[in-house]
């Protein structure tokens, strides 16, 4: 079975061969057999088996285990990186950092670890970074996975963690209340599988006596500015000292990025200007919501030819959205 799957080059005929299999259950069940012994992966090799499998199991569905996805990610230092996550970006089994040898790659001892996961046979706990590995050099590129299985396809984050003081308890509550309300309450398996995840940036002004200074001044038209243009038409409005003294930069309310296909994710950034962080908590919360609810909504328009329910996504985000504004 293993050795079939890695073999097709397209998840079109993946799914072709999986779905004229008699019984999927059995299926799924020989799959998830061959997952338990991947999910433990040594090398290069048994690592591009994990990723099959979990593309097969993505298209023919999990059962009563946990679903995840085995992606390739990059390290800070350029090194490739590979990792089991759950619907809430939760490591599970092995992760690893990979190290370039004149004749392929080899996972590194010191980085590599294991994440306690609900589905390990053994019930091993978290070892991080000291879980035993062994170098074993392969040729063979690292692969990730094509496809991606149900989750809250709406994820916001802050693009630098500074801010003005009176933002911060806001954008923690982002992170830790509003993203893990979206994670756990959102009905992703309602949607469809056109999207994997809409990825809000919120770039906030900030300026210290130091060396950072971000204020933005918003571009009123809606018009896609270039950051050259930008950089002249802030000009017409203050002064060389002033642009520098203060760190000025114009720049659009909100911007929107393709749809990349082949991952499932587009993004948009959205700029706020210094007199936000000079609202109360309450009123930044509101400006909050009306701001992704005018972006998500600008999405689903742009991409509503897709097979897709933007309707009831929006619905459910707009419920657990409300829900976060009325705490402070």
């Amino acid at each position: 079975m293993i050795d079939e799957i890695v073999e097709f080059e397209t998840l079109t005929e993946l799914e072709a061969y999986l779905f004229q299999q008699t019984n999927i259950e059995v299926l799924r069940s020989e799959l998830l057999s061959e997952f338990s012994k991947y999910a433990d992966y040594k090398n290069a090799e048994e690592w591009n088996k994990a990723v099959r499998i979990c593309e097969s199991l993505a298209i023919i569905g999990w059962g009563d285990n946990e679903p995840v996805e085995a992606l390739r990610g990059m390290f800070f230092n350029g090194n490739p990186m590979t990792y089991f996550l759950n619907r809430f970006g939760e490591f599970r089994f092995v992760d690893a950092i990979w190290s370039k040898r004149k004749d392929g790659y080899t996972m590194e001892q010191g980085r590599t670890s294991f994440h306690a996961s609900p589905d390990d046979s053994q019930q091993r706990e978290t070892i991080l970074s000291d879980y035993i590995t062994k170098e074993h050099i392969q040729n063979i590129k690292l692969l990730s996975q094509r496809n991606w299985i149900p989750k809250n396809p709406i994820w916001i984050r802050a693009g630098l963690s500074n801010c003005y003081e009176n933002s911060k308890q806001v954008i923690e509550s982002l992170q830790n209340d509003l993203q893990i309300a979206l994670n756990r309450k959102m009905q992703p398996e309602k949607y469809g599988r056109s999207i994997n995840r809409i990825i809000i940036t919120c770039s906030f002004s900030f300026f210290d006596d130091d060396h950072c200074k971000t204020n933005y001044i918003i571009n009123e038209s809606d018009k896609k500015i270039s950051s050259k243009k930008a950089y002249v038409e802030i000009q017409k409005m203050f002064s060389k000292k002033e642009i520098e003294k203060n760190g000025y930069f114009l720049r659009n309310r909100f911007e929107y990025g393709p749809l990349r296909k082949d991952t499932g994710r587009t993004r948009i950034k959205i700029h706020f200007e210094k007199g936000f962080s000079e609202l109360t908590h309450s009123e930044q919360k509101h400006q909050l919501g009306e701001y992704f609810i005018v972006a998500l909504n600008k999405i689903s328009e742009k991409l509503k030819k897709l097979d897709y329910d933007f309707e009831l996504m929006m619905s459910d985000f707009t419920v657990i959205l409300n829900d976060w504004k009325k705490h402070n």
